[in-house]
């Protein structure tokens, strides 16, 4: 009770970037150090949280009006003002939250890719404790860019990353974009120095945490701790999903995105147990019309059940009658409840963009995947999901960078059918029943969590002691 009494008294500020892929995990790593007895407060420095309440279960959110990031990540300037806004407002906002709570905020908890907030926190007189929201594979690639041990672009065709043998070699096309080699003066040159920054205070920060687990990427995490302490801490997806450990926490929370189910649940309901295939390239993709026709062409050639989201933007790409000529099979939406669509037992299969979060969700959930990278971290992940874990298949490019129908058909094919398709299952549900031992209590992440609550908590006594 003590023990409980002082971990209470202790005060975290969370601070995301404002892009839902972001967000999502600080708000629910927010929600389990809540449920260890510390006081938590959210800031989400956007103007476009649609879906808003001032507290979720024991978090406080405050939103503070500024542009989102989303479509703006390549942006320099954009950058600029931001980190501008947040230094601005930060010290006042902790002022106001110290008088008003009653508890005094003694650490900030920032996104990986703010590095500058440990700077601000000194200021402030707090410890700085810092979230990255990739792999912990993906996060290796980039140390190894900080450190200078992988050179960009890449000299050699196959790329040998440390210590990480079960990725190892991985040909360029394996790394994450930015890695592969662009155009310096493109947007992508911005975004590398952006990635490869989060290390840049690496070892000086107080806590480095993981959305990842132990046991899904034990080699990469044991490599990243031989350089500094860190704790994995993920999945970070809502306790319902996982080990229910957490009460009423069914969705991640504050939304950049205007919720709109259109009847996803109840077409899924219509449909045979593991006979969908649900679509989803996440909320920043933008794929071309010749590429979309091919997708749209590919799901109508498998012969499969599919929910594809296509948000309203990109709808104008699809190939005209599309929509009419598959609603026997297919249904097309502008947004669903992606994690709800994931454990509804009519789903077998997830075409996915590959970013980490959908991912996870994907792996938490059990369901096998059709990998089809993009950008960023995305061909890393995919790489990991066809070849290290084995849980899907990932698509093959043709001449012209397109995945053609044919392609998209076949890989559907593999992982709906046949003792392939039979395996990837058995080995997703094996990864389910490991990401749900890892947060439940007692569970490797669950135990980093505690740690870190029961070290604020003594922090926070040692000081007020020492002040008496």
């Amino acid at each position: 009770m003590e023990k409980q009494e002082r971990q209470s008294k202790s005060h975290v500020l969370a601070l995301p970037i404002p892009a839902q892929g972001h967000i999502n995990p600080m708000m629910q790593f927010s929600k389990r150090l809540a449920s260890k007895g510390l006081h938590v407060t959210v800031v989400i420095f956007s103007s476009k949280v649609t879906k808003h309440t001032r507290r979720l279960g024991s978090v406080e959110v405050v939103t503070v009006d500024f542009v989102s990031y989303e479509g703006k990540l390549s942006s320099d300037d954009y950058s600029k003002q931001f980190q501008a806004a947040v230094t601005r407002k930060l010290p006042e906002l902790v002022a106001e939250l110290n008088n008003s709570s009653g508890h005094p905020i003694s650490c900030l908890l920032y996104d990986s890719h703010l590095p500058w907030l440990l700077d601000t926190a000194r200021q402030l007189g707090l410890t700085g404790a810092s979230l990255f929201t990739q792999s912990c594979a993906v996060d290796n690639v980039y140390y190894n860019v900080h450190e200078m041990q992988l050179k960009i672009p890449p000299e050699e065709l196959l790329v040998t990353v440390s210590r990480l043998p079960a990725l190892s070699p991985l040909e360029i096309t394996d790394l994450p974009s930015f890695v592969q080699g662009m155009d310096s003066e493109s947007e992508y040159s911005f975004l590398l120095n952006h990635v490869v920054g989060q290390f840049s205070n690496f070892r000086e920060a107080d806590w480095i945490f993981v959305n990842t687990f132990t046991t899904l990427e034990e080699e990469a995490v044991n490599w990243l701790a031989s350089q500094r302490s860190i704790k994995p801490i993920g999945p970070l997806i809502p306790s319902f999903y996982l080990d229910n450990q957490l009460e009423d926490d069914k969705e991640y929370g504050p939304s950049l995105f205007k919720p709109n189910p259109d009847g996803c649940n109840e077409w899924l309901d219509s449909k045979e147990t593991g006979s969908v295939v649900y679509v989803s390239f996440g909320s920043m993709a933008a794929l071309g019309e010749e590429q979309m026709a091919e997708i749209a062409w590919g799901l109508k050639r498998s012969d499969c059940n599919f929910l594809w989201v296509v948000r309203e933007s990109e709808r104008k790409k699809l190939p005209s009658n599309f929509v009419e000529e598959s609603a026997e099979k297919g249904l097309i939406v502008t947004w669903s409840p992606q994690l709800e669509v994931l454990a509804h037992k009519s789903v077998g299969c997830f075409m996915t963009h590959c970013g980490w979060n959908s991912t996870l969700e994907a792996l938490s959930l059990g369901v096998p995947m059709v990998a089809m990278p993009h950008w960023t971290d995305q061909p890393t992940n995919a790489k990991c999901i066809a070849d290290v874990w084995h849980v899907g298949v990932r698509v093959k490019e043709n001449e012209k960078g397109i995945v053609t129908k044919e392609e998209v058909e076949g890989c559907i094919r593999e992982v709906m059918e046949g003792e392939r398709g039979n395996e990837m299952r058995r080995n997703s549900e094996k990864w389910m029943k490991l990401a749900k031992i890892a947060v439940d209590e007692g569970g490797s992440s669950d135990k980093s969590i505690t740690e870190f609550a029961a070290e604020l908590g003594r922090k926070f006594h040692e000081t007020k002691d020492s002040k008496v």
